[in-house]
């Protein structure tokens, strides 16, 4: 039989977090060639880009450390799977789509720290 090993992200390395106006952390998603989604966990609707994957940054990744270039957040109570924005750009509503990350324990570890060293606003 196959062995099975599970190995956790152990540290998440954040090298730029922006508190975003709801419209714009929104914006920021839609692309021509589509939209693409933000994340919700606890609160809190957010985004984040990761670095490239360079020799470097593989060997952190397997060796339990991930890396977030930026990260962008805005808070949100209640979690909504679509989210709406009339956009004067393309002159239409467009939808962007939400995913529930609360059962993700490095999102709701990361969450957590968010909100104890951020001073979140709203």
């Amino acid at each position: 039989m196959v062995k099975i090993s599970f190995s956790p992200i152990q540290e998440v390395i954040v090298h730029e977090i922006i508190d975003i106006d709801f419209e714009d952390l929104l914006r920021e998603r839609i692309t021509p060639a589509g939209n693409m989604p933000l994340y919700w966990c606890d609160g809190i609707l957010f985004s984040f880009s990761s670095m490239p994957m360079t020799r470097d940054v593989v060997k952190d990744y397997l060796d339990g450390k991930v890396h977030w270039l930026e990260v962008h957040y805005t808070p949100m109570n209640n979690y909504s799977p679509v989210l709406e924005l009339n956009d004067e750009q393309y002159k239409a509503l467009l939808k962007i789509r939400v995913i529930d990350t609360s059962k993700s324990s490095l999102h709701k570890d990361f969450i957590k720290w968010l909100k104890a060293n951020q001073q979140i606003k709203r």
